[in-house]
């Protein structure tokens, strides 16, 4: 088995276990899809020939930003700004947005607060249609919508007051060692109401819609979790050989490593299997 191309983010689709495709696109030849759950035991090779693409405008780059993109694309486009990682800081209404048709299309619509067991409970938000690759790609173990609003800018408001007491990031590391604690989601979410619903109540911006949602439940296509997390890069390392393990989140399980091929995308690869 043998594909070239640029790396993208992998697709999953919630099944009894993730189902995960390596995702590669090159402008000359049609996209190739490479389902992986069942090379899970093989070798696999990833060669990196150096080359770097963005991912938005396919432009030639020596040097990634944010997950993909070169520095001109990621200083000018919507989906890069800073309010992006916190959307709290949304400026769309001062007029200064990047991109406004962008900020219409994507932060103008319904947007859930969440719960999730990752690496522990935290909080986090997504759009409505991003359920539920949004807990797949972060390796949740289960998931829990707790609260719907209209646009991004409110659910970032929410998370932040969520903050104050709940964690908002993932302790990577952990989440894929596989050391995540048994949590009730439903317990947590009534823990949480009974905490915030004052504040909740007291907001006068957008009105908050709590949902009355069962948890989302996630198994990862893992044979053996690592004891010991070494991150690969394939700038110091462009010849990543090794026998798939497992896959969670956006990582390749390998047995000399892991990687995080999300971070990696638009990086041109030549990947083997045998």
């Amino acid at each position: 088995m043998h594909y070239q191309g640029r790396l993208r983010k992998m697709p999953t689709r919630h099944a009894a276990e993730v189902e995960y495709e390596l995702r590669l696109t090159d402008p000359a030849q049609p996209e190739s899809r490479v389902a992986l759950n069942p090379l899970l035991g093989q070798h696999l090779s990833l060669k990196f020939s150096g080359e770097i693409h963005c991912i938005h405008c396919e432009r030639k780059t020596t040097k990634s930003f944010n997950q993909g993109y070169c520095y001109p694309c990621f200083k000018k486009l919507a989906q890069c700004d800073s309010c992006i990682i916190q959307p709290q800081k949304c400026h769309y209404h001062l007029g200064t947005c990047r991109e406004p048709a962008w900020g219409e299309a994507h932060c103008f619509q319904p947007h859930l607060v969440y719960l999730a067991n990752t690496s522990g409970l935290k909080v986090g938000i997504t759009r409505k249609t991003q359920m539920p690759t949004r807990w797949m790609d972060q390796g949740a173990v289960a998931a829990l919508p707790l609260f719907e609003v209209p646009d991004r800018l409110s659910s970032g408001q929410v998370e932040t007051l969520l903050a104050q007491t709940l964690k908002d990031k993932t302790a990577w590391q952990a989440m894929l060692k596989n050391q995540v604690p048994d949590l009730d989601l439903q317990a947590e979410a009534s823990q949480v109401m009974a905490d915030y619903q004052q504040k909740l109540e007291d907001r006068t911006a957008t009105p908050v819609k709590q949902l009355d949602s069962q948890p989302w439940f996630f198994n990862y296509p893992v044979l053996n979790y690592p004891a010991r997390v070494k991150s690969l890069n394939p700038e110091k390392t462009p010849d990543i050989q090794g026998q798939l393990l497992g896959i969670k989140g956006q990582y390749l399980l390998l047995d000399i490593g892991v990687i995080n091929l999300r971070k990696f995308a638009g990086y041109a690869v030549d990947f083997h299997c045998s």
